[in-house]
């Protein structure tokens, strides 16, 4: 029988009211509250995610337009296609979220602060953050993270050291949430990396009416190590060209 992620432990109410109708143009929530697990994932329930700035108190976003990629829609070009069959690269889920982020914050400009960084590995041990490795010969060479809510994850961060890297975190991790029945990857904002992956961008009010049907539907994914290989024979979604 396959390894699958642990499912999330019961939390306590939050503390604090983040409701993301409230948000202003530029997306902003409010600032301040904590980052204690009941306040995050109540938060991510509702479409709010942290976001810390430099000299600011801690911001809470829910953007409009918002990113979003459907797992069983995720693009898969001829080149990224050339590295899942000859790469030799294997992937595992929630072996390492410390690692992941670590090297997710290996850049000048982080937002992911130590206070981040201590409070995410708390909701690993709890089993709301996810991550997703990818190793070459028992080294971690690319991974993506984030946190979720029933069949909506939601990315944080991703990183590579190798070519490709974290373009294959994203199409194996969405490979796995497809496999368990998750609805919904929300990549928060777009990006032409998330774009060429088959990000699109939808209304605040369609993310969050989307989320509330998905957010108690149960999805494990499996957590063992598996060949990335597998994933070559993943489609391109009609009308979408396989160039690189």
């Amino acid at each position: 029988m396959l390894e699958r992620v642990a499912s999330p432990s019961p939390v306590a109410g939050p503390r604090w009211l983040l409701d993301p109708r409230t948000a202003d143009e530029d997306g902003v929530v409010g600032a301040g509250a904590d980052l204690e697990a009941p306040t995050l994932v109540a938060a991510y329930r509702n479409g709010v995610f942290p976001w810390p700035h430099e000299g600011l108190p801690l911001l809470w976003f829910s953007p409009d337009p918002r990113a979003v990629i459907d797992p069983r829609g995720i693009h898969v070009s001829r080149s990224l296609r050339a590295r899942l069959r000859t790469c030799g690269w294997t992937t595992t889920m929630d072996r390492d979220l410390p690692g992941v982020m670590a090297a997710c914050a290996e850049r000048d400009d982080t937002w992911i602060t130590p206070a981040m960084r201590r409070a995410y590995h708390r909701l690993w041990d709890l089993g709301w953050a996810r991550s997703l490795e990818v190793w070459e010969d028992g080294h971690l060479v690319g991974g993506v993270y984030g946190v979720q809510v029933g069949a909506v994850l939601t990315g944080e961060s991703m990183f590579h050291r190798r070519t490709d890297a974290s373009k294959v975190a994203l199409v194996d991790l969405c490979s796995r949430l497809a496999a368990a029945g998750g609805g919904l990857l929300d990549v928060q904002l777009p990006t032409p990396h998330l774009r060429s992956l088959g990000a699109v961008t939808v209304p605040r009010e369609e993310f969050l009416a989307t989320l509330a049907l998905l957010r108690d539907r149960p999805c494990r994914p499996v957590a063992g190590e598996l060949p990335v290989r597998r994933l070559v024979a993943t489609r391109v979604p009609a009308g979408r060209g396989a160039a690189a």
